[in-house]
This record gives structure tokens, sequence and C-alpha cells, in this order.
């Protein structure tokens, strides 16, 4: 819940307009919090003196900044490439960790915060394991209730030992599991962008995150209950270097 101190407070009102609820109002030239709200932390970034808080929510000291310049921001995204050759060496824990924290810190729909982030690296033979035992079994399987275009799908991911097409010998896969799309794939812009910051490369994979929402075990075992495996992201260093930027059409854009 949100909690503001009066003794803080000097009632400049900066926090009322930017309230995305309509929850706050002055009385007695204080803020006072009159409803529920989303805690979106507006209100305490807002204030001047630090009287709003959120103590249920943790966030990082210092005041925000949008140190990089438009220039580095633009060449970072023109140079990300999806990568799909990776060094046989781990990703370490605490870069991870960054790229955890740009996806807390994404947007999400009326602040859900519904992201789930499971980091598979450790244990990624496992995971594996479970994973391709499924398929194999589903698709051997006289069983007709898989549907059609389940089976149709699970064979055209069916593992080749000569072209590891699901997981590209990535050391580690992020699974995102969220009720909404949208809210998986702002996170993940944002978590591929600092992995890329870090000489880290991303595939996103589509085929790996229907695979496990479709497979009960997998779900199980990652841990994620009834939400959707939203999307799925192969991590690693890359093994390969490349040059200079690649070209993409014109901008498709309507001015008015």
């Amino acid at each position: 819940m949100v909690i503001i101190d009066k003794e803080r407070c000097i009632g400049c009102g900066a926090c009322v307009p930017d309230c995305v609820s309509k929850h706050i109002r002055l009385e007695d030239g204080k803020a006072v919090k009159t409803g529920e709200c989303i805690l979106c932390g507006h209100c305490v970034a807002v204030c001047p003196t630090g009287a709003v808080s959120i103590p249920e929510y943790d966030a990082p000291a210092g005041e925000p900044g949008f140190p990089i310049t438009i220039e580095d921001l633009l060449t970072t995204i023109r140079s990300r490439r999806s990568i799909r050759y990776y060094q046989p060496r781990q990703v370490e824990r605490e870069k991870f960790e960054a790229i955890l924290e740009a996806g807390r810190y994404t947007a999400t729909g009326s602040n859900r915060q519904d992201c789930t982030f499971v980091v598979v690296q450790q244990e990624l033979e496992t995971f594996k394991r479970i994973l391709w035992s499924w398929i194999e079994d589903t698709l051997s399987s006289e069983d007709p209730a898989p549907a059609e275009h389940l089976r149709d799908f699970l064979d055209r991911i069916r593992r080749d030992p000569k072209d590891d097409f699901l997981f590209r010998n990535a050391p580690a896969v992020l699974v995102v599991a969220a009720h909404s799309q949208v809210d998986a794939g702002l996170a993940a812009q944002d978590m591929e962008l600092a992995a890329v910051c870090q000489g880290l490369g991303v595939m996103y994979n589509g085929y790996l995150a229907g695979a496990v929402s479709a497979c009960p075990a997998a779900r199980e075992w990652l841990g994620i209950g009834e939400k959707p495996a939203a999307l799925s992201m192969l991590v690693g260093y890359p093994d390969v270097r490349y040059r200079r930027i690649a070209p993409r059409r014109a901008v498709d854009a309507v001015w008015r």
C-alpha cells in the first residue's frame, strides 16, 4: 500500500494530478490517499521530499535519468542480431540479474507486474530431457487426444541429432510466463538490450515457447503454474561476429 508521511509532505500537490487512479487529494495542505490504487509508483517518483513510499516494493537508490544518448541507443538497437551460434561457456549470474532487473522495470498493463522469469542454465539438460521425452511420447502415442495441429507442430520441431533446432546449443534459456503477451514482449525487448550491452546474444524462440506451453511436465518443472509460457529466449555468448549493421527497408510511417 501507499504510505504518505505527513511530516515530510509539504503540500506541493505534485502527486495529485500524476495519480493514475485519481485517489490522492490535498486536505489541510497535506496529500491524502483516498482509495485503492494500482501501485504504479508515480506518486513516489514525483514527490520532491520523499514523503511517499510503497514499503512492500523496493527501488534502486538515486535519481532517475537517461545518461545514454539517442545515437548510442540507436546504434545498440541497430546492432542487435538474433544469435543462433553460441560459445560453450556459462552466463554469469550477475549478468542474468541485470537482465532480470531490466524485465522487472518494464512497463506492464495496469501495472500488473505479472511476468514470471525463469532462468534455466545449471539444469538445462534436465529441462531438455523433459521436453524431448514429452515430444517423442506424444508423437509416438496412438492416443487420439492430442489435436492434429499439435502433432503437426511437434513434428516440425522433432529433434534432429545433427541440428539442435530447438535449443541451438545455447547455454541458457529464459522463459517469460505472463497472462499478457504484450507485457511479456515488452519485458523481453528490454531484457535483450540488457543482454546485448553485456556482450551476450539472444534469440527469441517461438517454437520453444509453444512446446513449453503445451507440455504439462515442462510447465510444472519450471514452476509457472497456470501462467502461459508467453515467450522464450535463448541466451549466451555469441560464437559469431557481425562486422556491420544489417540493412532494413525504409521506415513505413504515416505523418499527419
